[in-house]
């Protein structure tokens, strides 16, 4: 087996070009089988196994720099720097991440999950390695779906005044999560080869250079043109007009090839862009079919391609949002729906089918989406942005300024808020009641269960001022389905009322906080339930109630302490001097790693025993506090 020669980083140099082609037989075979167990991202590492091979081979690791954007390409990365053992915990806690991470290789340079980030850490490298006189080379390696956020265009711009060498890899596979759309999607499509590209200029030139006394003088003019002969013979080539030269489109998958372009960008003196074109889920029927369904996969059985979870699946909350959002649509015209590359993902894709009039992917581009949205509020219309709670963070600002401040009503429904699993810190949305509470304006709920998820959907569509609806990742809740009172602004539900304790939880911690409350009056204590509905604004006149009869106020949510519901409702109890104790559960200031969400829970002390434990014993110390005053 030639991947059994891999044991370290640059091993790859040691094999013969025969060797090569074999390498990249078995470490297709390799990910295959071990993801189909483990799960992870398979489609778009399928695709990069010879590119990140001719890397290896051209580049010294670690001394040179590569820079996966997103990072879920990175998987042969990690085979040839030595890391095949960590395969069978990819992904799960305490085992190997599925992204790039500084602490687990000294290969990895750069920590990745979100989109558009390469060229920008890059550029950062290159600064860092000329001011400290260092020759190392630096390569990015971002994808045509990631070349559609915003961010990659203001690190280009900025790479387009280098006097250094800079190679970025554009990895053109036109797919993202979903299927690329926009311009640069169709530009991409339409580019030609470099070497036709500079042998059709140089003809022209030469042709020109032959007009006796005013040759020289007319090329020069057209050279000093805004766009130049390039200009008239390859139409919007944006990457050299940029200042970048361009090298491609080159056979992602020829080892050979890419070498030898590889080696002719490292003698570039400026930034250099070579342009691969490669298969996403390449060797594996399957992925290659539906590279969507392969993009991250849980367990599979390797001669189906078929899930190993079963098909009894029920609803999950963006399969409610999606029905539900489809059902107002019908009778709405106003309403619209927007995502950022991801319609499967966050279930809209349903709405796309009924409604593509209404529908609108405007690619990895989220703080365009929310100014988007904006316009589309002020302009009448019904605007719902679909997004992970993750991918959020990215537009805070357009949803302050283009939002929040002139109160359009736009509807942010939050995918996969809280613990979201094995894809680990990049992407657990655990910061999202945090920073939205921050905004003015802003009125954030998050549903129970299912039935409180389709009451909330259709409160949010109609609400007049911006609005987010937070809800995580998976099968909705089917418990307290008796408890359905309407939905009322601002105000929460109280399920149970005795005295002493009152849990106060917010959304999917419904489970949790029941299960806290039955072995809590096992155990003999007296436990009201509060579903907090609304975490902003806060039901203080609940709360103020609640003071009368009850001693310890405990807050359960799935997001950062810091900034969350807790710290709301107990900075209102000490503003009001209500008297009463609080106990906040939640996330500590920390990432959370990756891992499966009942083993994250478990460590982060949401549990049911981690939770009754701290209860009982902050219950007892409130007596023993107030018998010492």
């Amino acid at each position: 087996m030639i991947l059994e020669k891999i044991q370290r980083e640059n091993d790859i140099k040691k094999l013969s070009p025969e060797e090569l082609g074999l390498l990249a037989e078995e470490i297709r075979q390799f990910l295959i089988e071990k993801i189909s167990r483990t799960g992870g991202h398979l489609a778009s590492n399928l695709g990069v196994v010879e590119l990140t091979m001719a890397l290896h081979l051209v580049f010294s690791l670690p001394e040179d720099k590569l820079i996966w954007d997103v990072g879920h390409q990175a998987y042969t990365h990690k085979l040839l720097t030595g890391r095949r053992a960590g395969f069978d915990a990819l992904r799960k806690y305490g085992g190997m991440s599925g992204f790039p991470k500084r602490k687990e290789s000294k290969c990895d340079a750069f920590d990745t999950g979100h989109s558009s980030t390469s060229i920008s850490a890059g550029l950062g490298y290159v600064a860092a390695r000329d001011i400290l006189g260092a020759s190392n080379s630096v390569v990015s390696i971002i994808g045509d779906g990631a070349m559609t956020g915003g961010m990659a265009y203001e690190a280009l711009n900025n790479a387009s005044r280098l006097k250094s060498n800079f190679i970025i890899i554009l990895n053109d596979n036109n797919m993202s999560i979903s299927e690329n759309v926009g311009g640069m999607s169709k530009y991409l499509n339409g580019l030609r080869t470099a070497e036709a590209y500079t042998g059709l200029k140089k003809g022209v030139e030469d042709t020109l250079l032959k007009i006796p006394v005013q040759g020289e003088k007319i090329v020069n003019k057209v050279k000093k043109t805004k766009s130049g002969i390039k200009q008239l013979l390859v139409p919007g080539m944006l990457f050299e007009d940029m200042g970048i030269t361009y090298l491609g489109p080159i056979d992602g998958h020829d080892v050979k090839s890419l070498c030898r372009t590889l080696h002719e960008a490292k003698r570039v003196n400026h930034a250099v862009l070579i342009h691969v074109l490669t298969k996403k889920g390449k060797g594996y029927t399957p992925a290659e079919e539906n590279p969507a369904r392969f993009h991250g996969t849980g367990p599979f059985d390797v001669a189906t391609g078929e899930s190993n979870g079963g098909s009894n699946q029920k609803d999950s909350y963006s399969d409610v949002f999606s029905k539900v959002l489809c059902d107002i649509a019908g009778q709405d015209e106003r309403v619209t729906a927007i995502t950022a590359a991801m319609a499967d993902g966050t279930g809209l894709s349903r709405f796309q089918k009924y409604f593509p009039e209404r529908f609108f992917d405007v690619g990895i581009a989220e703080e365009h989406a929310l100014t988007f949205a904006a316009g589309l509020a002020a302009g009448g219309m019904k605007p719902v942005v679909a997004v992970y709670s993750s991918f959020l963070q990215r537009a805070y600002d357009q949803t302050i300024h283009d939002i929040c401040l002139q109160k359009l009503p736009v509807f942010l429904a939050v995918d996969r808020a809280g613990l979201v699993g094995s894809d680990g810190e990049t992407h657990q949305g655990l910061f999202d009641l945090s920073f939205l509470s921050t905004i003015p304006n802003m009125t954030i709920m998050s549903p129970k269960n299912r039935w409180e998820m389709a009451d909330m959907v259709r409160f949010a569509v109609d609400f007049e001022y911006p609005i987010a609806l937070r809800y995580p990742r998976g099968e909705a809740y089917g418990g307290l389905k008796n408890f359905r009172t309407p939905v009322v602004y601002g105000k929460s539900e109280v399920i149970y009322e005795e005295e002493d304790i009152v849990i106060l939880f917010v959304g999917h911690m419904a489970s949790l906080a029941e299960e806290v409350r039955r072995k809590l009056k096992d155990t003999g204590y007296c436990c009201s339930l509060v579903n907090s509905r609304f975490i902003k604004p806060l039901d203080t006149k609940m709360l103020e109630r609640m003071a009368a009869d009850h001693t310890l106020f405990v807050t359960i949510e799935e997001n950062v302490l810091t900034g969350g519901y807790g710290e709301q409702v107990l900075s209102h109890v000490s503003r009001a001097h209500l008297g009463v104790h609080v106990l906040n559960i939640g996330i500590s200031d920390d990432y959370v790693e990756h891992g499966s969400v009942d083993v994250l829970r478990h460590e982060v002390g949401l549990d049911c025993e981690s939770i009754t434990k701290k209860v009982i014993t902050e219950y007892i110390s409130c007596f023993k506090r107030e018998n010492i005053k």
